[in-house]
């Protein structure tokens, strides 16, 4: 069990007996209210309940914090406690609470501070990345990609059911620039003087995409009905571009449950209806569809929007939104109870209506909208605008290639979503401590040196965990951890699983980098105060089951990240 959820049953336990011998006059208990100090000196933990219930009481905060220090029921997890101010209560452990973490990571190890409370089994549809099949992949796609892996591993540690999801894009007008753009780039390598119209893409990958179809098919195009052509090319352009995201998306860890095809949403089922159809009818059902101009309307405004929108144009095309609302119909179909998207910060004008479709359908608040910044890239401290190899944007795939996953991943998740990165190259290349991944990296793979150096293994492909099992006893006496560097340790991982659980309910996998790199910082410290080898066995034996612990908890930061712990570097 965490300390923390012990002194809050003490607290608790505290409280009601001075309720129910009178020395306090509350009609219902306060929670506990616990929280780290900002300065360690007062304590491990300090609660402020004692303020919170002054009005409650009609007593003075500190003659609450005395009555609740008396009746502090008997344990052997707090050393002292001390009121402080003007009715804090600051506690200071006993060793032996932070000395059963160690135990306690080394049993559970993978499963160390996972829940199921904090998700409950709520299924959830994440949806990211999302980019177009139209061009590869840029570097603000890889921020997602991170952010939205990291996110589905941390929300599935801590009880929520996570789906991925990739929207594909491949309906409409882009999609027919597309071809276009493949079929200009398809004549012109076969000598036809034909210039690339205004609105195209033109990226050497069309060109790349127009060489494979003539090596295939030679010249046979050039004279093919126009509208065959387009649509061949369409579909086999399509299918590269696709190929291409999913082999990056892959070779960088994401694993997709689902790629919905947003073309899948205007075919008919077996009732001759769409999805669009079924979301249409139910804004109808709802009485939140009228006619005007010709167009067909959502009026949005009803759940604060700032105006209605088009779901059908007057033409009789879809809207882009009415794609997004059979979307999110389709979602909910699924028997989702929540569906979250991440999109890019220009997207922020765009969430109001869609929480007004949800509202629409009776189900508000069930969309959350996670908005993320941009990535500006740099070299040394230089933006980096364009590809030494091609004279483009530069890829994912090219930054990839270079840094590598795990320095990209790290780098992109090491701040908030809602803040931006500036993502230097040169530093993710780093080998030193200047490199934050390196460095935790590092320490993880130290760890498995000392293990290895204390059974007598030089073989870095070593399992560690039969090379623990050989060094540190079960019953490694961990009273002897009581040097302030290894406190610290103990202290920091103690502290893991309310940081998961925050991190999942926040959305927020960022706080995992800082942890991981708080830990190692504290793991380097004890190594350089307490000698593990080399000191008297039983000491040592306790020392190794905390590198081991550390080890193990390191571990599980960077898993959740989707970075990998090496063993060796």
């Amino acid at each position: 069990m965490q300390i923390r959820i012990e002194l809050e049953q003490l607290v608790t336990a505290a409280l009601k007996a001075a309720v129910e011998d009178g020395t306090l006059a509350l009609e219902t208990l306060p929670e506990p209210a616990l929280e780290r100090p900002k300065d360690e000196s007062n304590g491990d933990w300090a609660s402020t309940v004692a303020l919170r219930s002054a009005k409650l009481a009609r007593r003075a905060p500190r003659d609450i914090a005395q009555a609740i220090v008396d009746h502090l029921p008997e344990n052997d997890i707090v050393a002292s406690v001390d009121i402080a101010g003007p009715g804090f209560i600051n506690f200071m452990l006993a060793p032996s609470a932070l000395q059963a973490v160690v135990a306690q990571v080394r049993a559970q190890k993978a499963d160390f501070g996972r829940t199921d409370t904090v998700g409950r089994g709520q299924k959830v549809n994440l949806e990211y990345v999302s980019a177009n099949p139209t061009g590869p992949m840029h570097v603000g796609h890889g921020r997602w990609a991170a952010l939205g892996n990291a996110m589905a591993r941390v929300m599935r540690f801590a009880g929520y059911e996570v789906s991925e999801e990739f929207y594909v894009n491949d309906h409409g007008v882009q999609m027919d620039v597309f071809a276009n753009s493949i079929v200009v780039r398809y004549l012109q390598l076969c000598g036809q003087d034909v210039e690339m119209p205004e609105k195209c893409y033109g990226g050497a990958y069309i060109r790349d995409i127009a060489q494979a179809i003539l090596d295939e098919d030679g010249t046979v195009w050039v004279d093919a009905d126009p509208a065959e052509r387009e649509l061949n090319f369409r579909e086999r352009g399509y299918a590269a571009m696709l190929a291409s995201v999913q082999d990056t998306l892959s070779g960088f860890g994401n694993s997709f449950d689902t790629y919905f095809s947003e073309r899948s949403l205007y075919v008919p089922d077996a009732e001759g209806k769409s999805a669009v159809d079924r979301a249409l009818e139910a804004f109808d059902a709802a009485g939140y569809v009228y006619q005007k101009d010709g167009a067909t309307w959502f009026r949005s405004s009803a759940f604060g929007d700032e105006k209605d929108r088009v779901l059908i144009k007057g033409n009789g095309e879809m809207s882009y939104f009415m794609s997004d609302c059979a979307y999110h119909f389709d979602k909910l179909g699924r028997g989702y109870d929540l569906l979250i998207d991440i999109w890019g910060a220009d997207h922020h004008g765009y969430v109001p209506r869609c929480e007004a479709m949800m509202a629409a359908w009776n189900r508000p608040g069930d969309l959350e909208v996670v908005l993320g910044q941009l990535v500006n890239l740099l070299r040394d401290g230089v933006p980096v605008r364009m590809s030494k190899r091609t004279g483009e944007m530069v890829t994912f795939n090219e930054l990839i290639d270079e840094v590598g996953p795990d320095a990209t991943k790290y780098l992109m998740l090491s701040r908030s979503s809602d803040q931006a990165i500036d993502f230097d190259i040169e530093v993710a290349k780093k080998r030193d401590a200047t490199n934050p991944v390196y460095y935790v990296q590092y320490a993880h793979a130290r760890i498995c040196s000392i293990l290895r150096k204390a059974a007598g293994v030089e073989d870095p492909a070593a399992d560690i965990d039969a090379l623990v099992a050989q060094v540190v006893p079960e019953d490694a006496d961990l009273s002897l951890l009581v040097h302030e560097s290894e406190l610290a340790l103990m202290r920091k991982m103690d502290d893991f699983a309310d940081l998961v659980a925050g991190a999942a309910r926040d959305r927020a996998p960022f706080r995992l980098t800082h942890y991981a790199q708080e830990l190692a910082s504290l793991f380097h410290s004890f190594y350089t105060n307490c000698h593990v080898l080399g000191v008297e066995e039983e000491l040592s034996h306790a020392r190794l089951a905390l590198a081991d612990a550390a080890r193990i908890n390191l571990a599980q930061a960077l898993d959740l990240l989707g970075v990998t712990a090496p063993t060796s570097m």
